[in-house]
């Protein structure tokens, strides 16, 4: 077998595939990384002789090095890639890496706004009584009360809000239909804000939220309201409508709501989606454990 086989994989891909000069170097990368790795267990060892089991120990010493499943991954699609080309070509007798299945992905936990922050937020003297400040604080406080998602807010109209039980008519993903409950601040907002809007807009779509001309609101119009706001309170990367929804979540269960009422609420089909929120709020009181406890 020719020593310069990654050499011949690589030209395959420049002037074959066309793949990018940064393609190909991240695929030289990690084939010269497992050849290393390889000969370090055994100078006999060839690509041709290598077997499932070295490539598996291979990926755990990548783990070990502090390497992400995703890193790994992209590792391991090189080698699956580079055997296709050796089998193809009859460099080697067999694929030792078609069988392999890269390490799951670990999903990150939902960013949510700490409760004090959006008490500041929502509380904060600064907020106007013209339309623009008026409609803001009441889609945040919608948002971050309610669990909505983005679609679902644009999507609600006057007739949706039922003020005499206190209940939103919310339709979310598929069409399908919930009953969202509302408690009196939130009611008062959105009284606040009918008034307002009707005042400074008074012809407009039978949309709930609409924008300075009276169309309905866009999600894109929506985000920027509320990335605009969440910068004043929290340095957090990401700060979109539905970080609002997780922090709805994650505020329900740390006052104790049930895993199946805030699925309800928040229009999960299964218990498994919502169950990630137990994951946040473990990792809150961890935190909390640490700071608070004296051999924490």
């Amino acid at each position: 077998m020719p020593k310069s086989v990654i050499d011949l994989f690589l030209a395959y891909l420049s002037h074959e595939r066309n793949r990018s000069e940064q393609t190909v170097g991240r695929y030289e990368t990690s084939l010269r990384d497992f050849e290393a790795y390889f000969q370090s267990l055994d100078a006999g060892l060839s690509w041709a002789s290598v077997d499932a089991d070295i490539i598996r120990g291979w990926m755990e010493s990548l783990i070990d090095r502090g390497n992400m499943a995703s890193t790994v991954n992209t590792d391991l699609s090189a080698l699956k890639s580079f055997y296709r080309f050796a089998l193809a070509r009859k460099l080697v007798e067999r694929d030792p890496a078609h069988s392999i299945i890269g390490p799951k992905k670990k999903k990150p936990l939902p960013q949510f706004v700490r409760e004090n922050e959006m008490d500041n937020l929502l509380d904060r003297e600064e907020w106007g009584d013209d339309i623009n400040n008026v409609r803001a604080r009441t889609i945040l406080l919608l948002l971050y009360e309610a669990g909505l998602r983005r679609a679902e807010l644009t999507g609600l109209n006057d007739v949706d809000v039922d003020f005499a039980t206190g209940q939103l008519k919310v339709t979310g993903k598929r069409n399908k239909q919930r009953i969202v409950p509302f408690g009196k601040e939130l009611a008062e907002q959105l009284h606040r804000y009918i008034e307002v809007r009707d005042k400074e807009i008074p012809s407009h779509e039978d949309a709930l939220f609409v924008d300075n001309k009276g169309r309905r609101m866009t999600g894109s119009q929506v985000y920027v309201i509320v990335r605009e706001n969440l910068t004043k309170v929290t340095t957090m990367k990401k700060r979109s409508p539905h970080v609002l929804r997780h922090s709805f979540a994650t505020a329900m269960l740390n006052h104790g709501a049930g895993l199946e009422s805030v699925r309800q609420l928040l229009g999960h089909e299964s218990l498994q989606t919502t169950e990630i929120y137990t994951h946040t709020t473990f990792e809150q009181l961890k935190r909390v454990y640490k700071e608070a406890h004296p051999r924490g």
